[in-house]
């Protein structure tokens, strides 16, 4: 499973590079959706790009995120295997392709889209993620946020409280997490990379610094018995997080240092400044030389 979900993550890198549409599709070919059932009509979807939440009860389907728009019959088919139907309500947790990219096949299925003000800002505009060198375009009127948020939004759905919350530049200056609260189940987005050092879009108003606090607030709301969903990963819990949380604070500590000392981007890279935890962190897609490098992008 952590193979696959590695995999995937490396397609999402792949697919945000710039690779073309038709290609896209040949690669997305052999990507199966699978199911884990982490509460009582809840669940998990993995495949490729961002990890899913789908809730499925009386008063419908309710989905977090929707990866690429290749994909988005074989997620349908998968959530109708767990008995339910087209999404009623889509929240977007961030802006980027391999969480929206399937906005607007779901828009053109009358799933109401649900995102902060910034995701609808940067989905409807010209936008350029620095880390990729990629232009991205805007996206159709169907695939944008209808409904978007300041600050939060609860849904009352399917006998939980579903609370979102907006966390200012972090991964990017778009990110929300969903907390549902009977379940006792949190949904980061790209928050949290469980297991891997996380991409941090800088261009899009992303900073290591956000990220940590982001975590931090995720923390207050979490307990020992909280099943954390991450944005790439597996299902995780309040003890991983917090370990992603200390990596997170060690290597923002050690990089802003350098940059006070005057170091350039391409001193602090040579120096290896993660070289002691890349064996715990460094196995996913973002290998440690360019995550040196966003960080120092968010941080300079």
């Amino acid at each position: 499973m952590i193979k696959r979900i590695i995999q995937a993550t490396s397609l999402c890198l792949l697919t945000q590079a710039g690779i073309a549409v038709a290609d896209n599709h040949e690669r997305f070919k052999n990507v199966k959706i699978e199911s884990q059932q982490v509460s009582e009509g809840l669940y998990m979807l993995t495949g490729a790009g961002g990890n899913l939440a789908v809730s499925i009860g009386k008063n419908g389907t309710y989905l977090v995120d929707d990866q690429f728009a290749p994909l988005t019959e074989r997620i349908l088919t998968a959530i109708k295997g767990l008995g339910g139907d087209v999404p009623k309500f889509l929240l977007n947790t961030h802006w980027h392709g391999d969480h929206t990219g399937g906005n607007e096949n779901f828009g053109k299925q009358g799933s109401i889209i649900v995102a902060h003000d910034n995701v609808r800002k940067r989905m409807s505009s010209d936008q350029f993620i620095k880390a990729f060198n990629r232009k991205v375009e805007p996206a159709p009127e169907v695939a944008l946020p209808v409904i978007t948020f300041a600050e939060g939004v609860n849904f009352h759905w399917n006998g939980d409280v579903l609370q979102v919350r907006h966390q200012p530049n972090a991964h990017t200056d778009t990110d929300s997490f969903v907390q549902f609260k009977a379940a006792n189940v949190i949904h980061t987005g790209d928050i949290y990379f469980a297991g891997m050092y996380p991409f941090i879009d800088a261009s899009s108003g992303g900073s290591i610094t956000g990220v940590i606090a982001a975590v931090d607030q995720i923390l207050t709301v979490a307990d020992d018995k909280t099943k954390i969903i991450p944005g790439h990963g597996k299902l995780s819990n309040k003890a991983e997080l917090m370990a992603y949380r200390d990596m997170l604070k060690v290597v923002e500590g050690r990089i802003s240092k350098m940059i006070s000392e005057g170091k350039t981007r391409l001193q602090i890279v040579e120096a290896k400044p993660t070289a002691d935890l890349d064996a715990k962190w460094g196995g996913g897609f973002m290998k440690p030389d360019k995550w040196v490098s966003i960080v120092f992008d968010g941080l300079n």
